[in-house]
């Protein structure tokens, strides 16, 4: 994985490596693959909701 830093966080930014040698999987790893990467999808939207509801409450908090 490449680390990055992010200007407009503090956090880095990971950015993920796909290695995956796709031309020696057969059909079925690679449905199961498109599933599993789905999953990870769902998984990071719904931290990206969370983090975002987050910077929500700190900035109405805030800007009062």
């Amino acid at each position: 994985m490449e680390v990055a830093v992010n200007e407009d966080e503090t956090e880095p930014v990971v950015k993920p490596g796909f290695t995956e040698n796709l031309a020696i999987m057969s059909i079925d790893s690679l449905n199961e693959y498109i599933a599993s990467l789905e999953q990870e999808i769902k998984r990071v939207e719904q931290e990206i909701e969370l983090k975002r509801s987050a910077r929500e409450g700190a900035e109405s908090v805030f800007k009062k």
